[in-house]
């Protein structure tokens, strides 16, 4: 039978499953691999908190969703395919699916067993309890071909199980016409030396791309367009990857050793990981035993002259906040990774959010006011990063990224910038002072003293938390020295505003009908909702800030053009506390605080009964 092929623009897929299923390990495959075919695309991993999850339940469901085509900017408000590997991963995803959509079940995961931990009514068909009527169903009984295709392998039956994810793979990569070799590969470096395990994985996955071929059931592949890029070298790119890679460029660009604490949290503990693999370019990671040692072993390699780095997520931030101070106080470079999750305290571990904002703008005590900057999206990871470490050292001042669980775990393509091409850094070390008095508080024309590094002749000086003596450095307590030390830090990192890029408009202009000011992961499903406005003849305009400590100097000129202002944010209404204080604007805010990102529709239809 001729199978027909149809070309698609774009298409959004769900794998999902028990969290031991291997979803994410598949959905990460078929990522690389649609990224090696040059697909824009955007993916949304999404798995339980618990290391064993509860098998079978709504609460165990593991799911990894992937939009790609010529042209995408979210992982996708609906799915056309859906990967179920058991009753519950359906019953909770079932109303993702857009009408039509196709559907791939495992016929095995629908057993009594797997109907009861899903808290499904029992019937002698598990599948009338779904109405399925509007999909296009694919029933396979993908455990039982698993075990079958292995049966005279040596594995045991757990092994062989953990197999079928690599027959969903393969059979999906049958239907969107996809080469499996990559995933050999991979497969290949994987378990070069367990290679029953390899090549029971190989068998499984030529056996799923061969069910799709040799089937009559399926009459139809799809291929979808590649997005037209610029030329060069591009690579799938995951949030926390993009940072550390930004990092170690700018260790390299600025000649300083870089030096990583960090304690293990979700989602920042990759951060620690990846850097441990770049011991060949002077890159040093220190596991610490909790968060105040992270970040206070991290000061100490910046007092030592080291690009310094620690990391973590809201509750460790929280842990870090007098250390922040500290560092603050000493006006010494430090980047602060902040991988925002769910909240408060241990809060949602795994899902996303935007709710450490004013924690980081304001979580200290007295005044102390730190840059803060927040990348838009996993590639972005790697230019904000890079240029918080030129702002860190050239103001001799902490930094606070803000990332969050969706940027750090999404993927999408990245074009691997050319090294010669990233800006040089500023900074100064003091230098011996001989029979001059060294005064380590003398400041330049940006309010910025130079960084003295212990051990260096003449240079001896005073630290610590207490306030410290304009010039001199010493500690006083003088009423008049604390007002002017205060103005004088707040005016340092007020000059920041001088070398950050004006505000520039996403989408629109100053004649559009309203302006949405977005910061974050909300970036790319606000683009995607005004495309779609668009067609629909409205005209919205967009700003997305990436510098929110201290904010691009045009911003006020920008907003006065607009009486409506939308801005919407994963969390109870935080950027805009900031943008009502500073502009005194009637902002109108739209939240979500779900664990999951926004839907494009419901940004549409924000906007439309706002205009309408």
């Amino acid at each position: 039978m001729s199978k027909i092929k149809k070309t698609l623009d774009s298409v959004t897929i769900l794998f999902a499953g028990d969290s031991g299923d291997g979803i994410q390990l598949a959905g990460g495959q078929f990522t690389n691999n649609t990224a090696f075919y040059g697909n824009d695309l955007s993916t949304l991993p999404d798995f339980p908190a618990e290391i064993r999850a509860p098998i079978g339940t709504l609460a165990g469901v593991s799911g990894f969703q992937i939009n790609f085509g010529s042209k995408v900017f979210t992982p996708g408000d609906y799915c056309d395919v859906l990967v179920a590997m058991n009753a519950a991963s359906l019953k909770k995803n079932i109303n993702k699916l857009r009408e039509r959509g196709i559907i791939v079940l495992n016929t095995s995961g629908f057993d009594k067993r797997n109907i009861r931990l899903a808290k499904i009514p029992d019937s002698d068909d598990p599948f009338d309890n779904f109405d399925l009527k509007n999909f296009i169903v694919h029933k396979i009984d993908i455990t039982k071909l698993t075990r079958e295709i292995l049966k005279n392998t040596d594995l045991e039956k757990k092994e062989i199980d953990r197999c079928k994810n690599m027959f969903v793979l393969g059979f999906i990569y049958w239907i969107f016409n996809r080469s499996i070799n990559s995933t050999v590969t991979f497969l290949e470096q994987k378990f070069f030396n367990k290679k029953n395990i390899l090549n029971a994985n190989i068998s499984v996955l030529k056996a799923g791309y061969n069910y799709g071929d040799t089937s009559e059931t399926f009459s139809s592949r799809f291929d979808v367009k590649p997005r037209k890029m610029k030329k060069g070298s591009y690579r799938n790119i995951l949030g926390n990857q993009a940072i550390c890679l930004a990092l170690v460029s700018a260790s390299y660009k600025s000649k300083l050793d870089l030096f990583y604490s960090g304690y293990p949290i979700t989602p920042a503990s990759d951060i620690l990981h990846q850097l441990s693999k770049y011991k060949s370019f002077g890159v040093r990671t220190f596991q610490a035993e909790d968060e105040i040692s992270a970040i206070c072993s991290a000061i100490g390699a910046s007092f030592g002259g080291n690009l310094a780095v620690t990391a973590s997520s809201g509750p460790g931030m929280a842990l870090k906040t007098e250390a922040l101070g500290l560092v603050f106080m000493l006006e010494l470079p430090l980047i602060i990774i902040n991988v925002q999750r769910g909240g408060p305290s241990t809060g949602l571990p795994t899902k996303t959010e935007q709710s450490d904002l004013l924690q980081a703008v304001y979580g200290r005590n007295g005044e102390a006011p730190i840059p803060v900057f927040a990348p838009s999206s996993p590639s972005d990871c790697f230019l904000v990063t890079y240029n918080a470490c030129k702002i860190a050292l050239k103001f001799m001042t902490p930094v606070i990224i803000l990332s969050d669980g969706y940027i750090a775990n999404g993927a999408e393509p990245w074009k691997y910038p050319v090294l010669t091409d990233l800006d040089d850094f500023e900074y100064e070390f003091e230098k011996s002072k001989f029979s001059e008095k060294f005064n380590p508080y003398l400041r330049n024309e940006n309010f910025v003293r130079n960084w003295a590094i212990p051990g260096t002749k003449d240079l001896e000086h005073t630290i610590g938390g207490l306030e410290k003596d304009n010039n001199s450095g010493d500690v006083s307590y003088e009423p008049e020295n604390h007002q002017l030390m205060v103005k004088i830090r707040q005016a340092k990192v007020n000059n920041i505003s001088n070398f950050i890029p004006d505000q520039k408009f996403s989408s629109g202009s100053k004649k559009s009908d309203m302006i949405i000011i977005s910061w974050g992961s909300t970036y790319g499903v606000i683009q995607s909702s005004i495309n779609e406005l668009k067609k629909n003849g409205y005209d919205i305009a967009h700003i997305h800030i990436n510098y929110i400590v201290p904010l691009p100097k045009n911003i006020e000129e920008i907003l006065k053009y607009f009486e409506i202002i939308l801005v919407p944010e994963i969390n109870n209404g935080q950027l805009i506390k900031i943008i009502r204080d500073k502009f005194l604007v009637n902002a109108i805010p739209l939240n979500k605080i779900m664990g999951i990102p926004f839907n494009s529709h419901e940004i549409v239809n924000k906007v439309k009964s706002l205009l309408n």
